[in-house]
């Protein structure tokens, strides 16, 4: 009888058969850390069985698609994206906590960055070694017990950063309005600094401005190129810095998803906390997430808590120049307000630092704490 147990903790596979220990594989599992939404890329815990064995004879590096294999890929091409390869073992949940996790497609798989094994790192299934993978799948069989051991000893380090105002120097919604027409780009920034102020709740002005606005997708398209046009200086190397101390970066805005992704593509940023924007197949505007936290004061905290309750860090810090990243002090170890563009009166008064530059030591220096 075969078992598998799995360590988040060591980032290790131990196989057992009865009681002995028979291979310890390293593996990478959710970057994002523990959790059991569908849709979150969050790793679930507890007790498992293996619910299928997909790719058996055939070669090393088969990629899947859909769990069909669709080719053979080459390492030479390099290790972009979070491809499915060699075997795929399913998972079947059999706590009522993760009883969805067939329906989420969790996987133990062979994977295309063996580079990152031994660091959380995937998508949120379980990733090995492609020659471990294979050995793996010859090893156990339909129904083989699975146990996900949870995270246990804080290491993680999340580093959370606003958008507009700070790593890039507009204002996403302004410009939105900005592309539609003076008076109703006037209303839209009053309103936005007052909800930054902290003048008004930040549910209310955000309501009104989408109603106001009206954004379509050429809209939205051009913003996102505004952004990146108008990244902080010193913020791209700080990002850079961040991650080579074992940072994890995570965008989070009250600003809009889709225009906000190319920007953190470009800082190589994987994690991007905002607000969904609908638009049809004409590009015409369709809604945006209104139940979305960051659309509310204190849903910066939501989000964050949720992160923390994921990974358990060992250290959190929070960037931003507004009342809503002021009101993640109590959530975060350091919570840093950026006047590099805007300086917000109340935000420099209550930041646990105060910062106009990504350059600056007292900044630069969290990182290495």
């Amino acid at each position: 009888m075969t078992r598998i147990e799995i360590s988040l903790d060591r980032q290790e596979l131990d196989l057992f058969r009865r009681d002995e220990l028979i291979r310890t594989y390293r593996i990478s599992s959710g970057e994002k850390g523990m959790g059991f939404v569908d849709g979150s890329f969050r790793t679930p815990t507890g007790r498992f069985a293996i619910a299928g064995k997909i790719g058996n004879g055939e070669p090393i590096y088969t990629r899947f698609n859909a769990r069909v294999p669709v080719g053979i890929w080459n390492p030479q091409d390099g290790g972009d994206g979070d491809l499915i390869l060699s075997r795929i073992l399913r998972l079947d949940g059999l706590d009522d906590q993760n009883a969805n996790t067939l329906e989420r497609y969790i996987y133990i798989h062979g994977t295309n960055r063996e580079d990152l094994l031994g660091t959380p790192s995937s998508h949120g299934c379980i990733r090995l070694a492609n020659t471990d993978m294979i050995e793996l799948s010859d090893e156990v069989a339909d129904g083989t017990n699975v146990t996900i051991h949870p995270v246990t000893i804080p290491k993680a380090k999340l580093l959370f950063v606003d958008c507009d105002s700070t790593l890039s120097a507009i204002e996403g919604i302004d410009e939105l309005a900005r592309l539609s027409d003076p008076a109703i780009f006037a209303q839209v920034v009053a309103l936005t600094n007052a909800a930054m102020n902290g003048d008004l709740a930040l549910n209310e002005v955000f309501g009104k401005r989408m109603e106001i606005i009206k954004p379509n997708q050429s809209m939205a398209d051009e913003v996102a190129r505004l952004y990146i046009d108008h990244i902080v200086t010193g913020a791209h190397e700080f990002i850079v810095t961040a991650k080579s101390k074992g940072w994890i970066p995570v965008i989070l805005s009250g600003g809009f998803e889709p225009l906000i992704r190319p920007l953190a593509d470009h800082l190589g940023i994987n994690h991007v906390e905002a607000v969904p924007v609908f638009f049809n197949e004409y590009g015409t505007y369709a809604g945006y997430g209104a139940d979305f936290p960051t659309t509310r004061n204190h849903g910066k905290n939501e989000i964050i808590n949720e992160w923390k309750r994921a990974t358990l860090p060992a250290r959190v810090v929070m960037i931003g120049d507004g009342i809503s990243d002021l009101e993640t002090k109590p959530d975060v170890d350091v919570m840093v307000g950026f006047g590099g563009i805007i300086s917000r009166e109340k935000v420099k008064a209550g930041a646990d630092v105060w910062v106009e530059g990504f350059a600056e030591s007292s900044i630069i220096s969290l990182l290495s704490d």
